[in-house]
């Protein structure tokens, strides 16, 4: 659904540009006509006399150019900003929740083991990098003011009181 979503506003948004630019360019092109006011050579090369039926197509173009291109820009332009607002609130819902489960199983941990949690136990069991496991103990144990334990082995053992 996302994927149909971003192309329709990608086309919206290239169809609106381009019927814009239609309409800039025949303005353009009739402002051209009317301050020569002397005869043109067209694509093939022949001259060409400003007539008012060729001004008034040029002005019925640029007409035709704006009543198409400024829906189209700013429905794409809607459609692409919802979007970037939809992925931005996902993203923050899911940040949130694995928050929650990381608390969540911290908080137990700390219960299950009477305050003592380890950096590879915690690591495992939230499935978390060991570096990003540790700056989260790091973190919880600023906040509690907890104690730190170093074995014999050189492990990291969190003391916190409960």
């Amino acid at each position: 659904m996302k994927t149909a979503e971003k192309l329709a506003s990608s086309w919206l948004l290239i169809l609106g540009f381009m019927f814009l630019t239609i309409s800039a360019s025949s303005v353009m092109e009739k402002k051209d006509a009317i301050k020569s006011g002397n005869p043109r050579i067209d694509r093939d090369g022949e001259i060409v006399f400003t007539s008012p039926s060729y001004l008034s197509d040029l002005s019925y173009k640029a007409l035709q150019g704006f009543v198409f291109g400024v829906p189209c820009t700013l429905l794409g332009g809607w459609m692409t900003l919802s979007l970037y607002r939809q992925n931005k609130q996902e993203k923050k819902a899911l940040q949130q929740q694995t928050d929650e489960r990381l608390q969540s199983l911290f908080y137990q941990m700390v219960q299950e083991n009477h305050g003592r949690v380890t950096l590879l136990r915690f690591a495992i069991q939230s499935q978390l990098p060991p570096n990003i496991a540790k700056d989260y103990l790091d973190d919880r144990a600023k906040e509690f003011n907890a104690n730190f334990k170093i074995s014999e082995e050189g492990a990291v053992s969190y003391l916190f009181e409960v």
